[in-house]
């Protein structure tokens, strides 16, 4: 086996073993500590006094870390925010995040405001992208939006630096942590944001981007949304009017322990820990206390397969789950981008295509765009040009043309481009 995960930079953040429920929480409700990944990262993620009774608000910021791939930040931000629990139902808590504001003076009215929701991290507070920094794609992704006049806020979601799990792919929790990070940037900088905000999510995050979208008229409706752009589409539509040739279940014992910690067993269910066999146990410890780059070298330790890692097969350890991608196809005030790798062997693009027709079919004004060659990482820079000529049209008051009368059924994933930032 491989050297002690404790070698590494990021295990280096030590678990606080007890960490005092007063500390990390503000409604017994809401699980805390070692096993759901609570770490002791810094004091400024830890909020002690009594919180506030509204999501949205602003609790502290500082300075955030530099980044060389972020060059046109006249401010960089790490924030902490109210936010609402959806999964366990405990009220208020605290959410970590970053904000950016473009250099030079803001236009009139202000800056438009471009939420971004990253994709898969892990579940442990060390993954917190304002903690670590965010990793090199996503980094120029947000200097694109700085560079072109957009300001950005980057939730960490909730559980990522924040106290309790992460509900990893719950989209209506996650919804939550992008729409308060708007409403309390908005807040803070009334002077310099405008009331303009777009939503964009890769992966993960786009199953966030699209479920802000989803309950921001109920949940949110203060937000002033704009447009949605979603790339490397997770979100899974069985109502919807094409069925994808394979299964959509993630069967990777990466995801799939990331589910089991992050929120998807029912209540009452067997934990995690009781699911998993002796090979796996190490998965759940690096998930614990590491992010995902970490529990992939641990799965490819010799010996561990999908096959070993779980007491059952892990086909029914899914059935287990909570279909937590689900989604009902409805018609929303803003239109989409969705744009898909045709390269993307990690959600496939037949499993994309199923939720382009599912929003379509809804009534939706929907522009689906395809990247020949470009992977599921890929595919995120890729779409960027058409995601900022998206947004500056809207902000134009130029309607989108939906293609929804054209969009076609794609084959199986294409061979990746050579050469080509980030298309891994």
């Amino acid at each position: 086996m491989p050297g002690s995960l404790t070698t590494r930079s990021l295990a280096a953040l030590a678990v606080v073993v007890g960490l005092s429920a007063s500390t990390a929480s503000a409604n017994s409700l809401l699980p805390v500590g070692p096993k759901v990944g609570d770490q002791n990262l810094s004091p400024f993620y830890r909020w002690s006094e009594t919180l506030p009774e509204s999501p949205g608000m602003l609790l502290r910021k500082e300075p955030m870390l530099a980044q060389p791939e972020i060059t046109s930040a006249a401010l960089a931000e790490r924030i902490l925010y109210t936010s609402s629990d959806f999964r366990w139902h405990a009220g208020i808590v605290p959410v970590s995040g970053t904000l950016y504001l473009p250099k030079g003076e803001p236009p009139a009215g202000g800056w438009p405001v471009v939420a971004w929701a990253h994709g898969t991290l892990g579940i442990s507070d060390a993954c917190a992208p304002s903690w670590t920094g965010h990793k090199p794609r996503d980094a120029t992704y947000i200097q694109r939006w700085l560079e072109n006049g957009f300001a950005v806020v980057a939730t960490d979601y909730q559980g990522l630096g924040g106290p309790g799990p992460h509900p990893y792919l719950i989209w209506q929790a996650e919804g939550r942590s992008v729409l308060d990070g708007v409403r309390a940037a908005l807040a803070t900088y009334r002077d310099k944001l405008a009331p303009k905000v777009f939503v964009t999510g890769q992966s993960q995050g786009s199953g966030a981007a699209l479920g802000a979208t989803v309950i921001a008229e109920s949940y949110a409706p203060d937000v002033p949304l704009i447009a949605t752009v979603a790339t490397g589409l997770v979100s899974t539509f069985p109502d919807g009017p094409y069925k994808p040739p394979q299964t959509t279940a993630i069967g990777s014992p990466i995801y799939t322990s990331l589910m089991l910690l992050g929120g998807s067993l029912p209540d009452g269910a067997p934990s995690a820990d009781d699911l998993v066999s002796d090979k796996g146990k190490p998965i759940l410890k690096a998930a614990r206390e590491n992010c995902s780059t970490e529990m992939r070298e641990v799965a490819g330790w010799d010996g561990v397969t999908a096959e070993n890692v779980y007491v059952e097969p892990m086909a029914q350890i899914i059935a287990r789950l909570t279909p937590i991608t689900d989604m009902k196809a409805v018609r929303l005030k803003v239109p989409l981008l969705l744009g898909t790798g045709l390269a993307d062997s990690t959600l496939v693009p037949t499993r994309q295509y199923a939720e382009v027709a599912a929003l379509c079919a809804a009534g939706n004004e929907v522009v689906w765009k395809t990247y020949p060659g470009r992977t599921h990482n890929g595919g995120l820079i890729a779409a960027f040009p058409d995601a900022l000529a998206f947004f500056r049209g809207m902000l134009a008051g130029q309607k989108p043309s939906s293609n929804c009368a054209g969009i076609a059924e794609p084959g199986a994933p294409g061979e990746a481009a050579k050469g080509v930032a980030f298309n891994d």
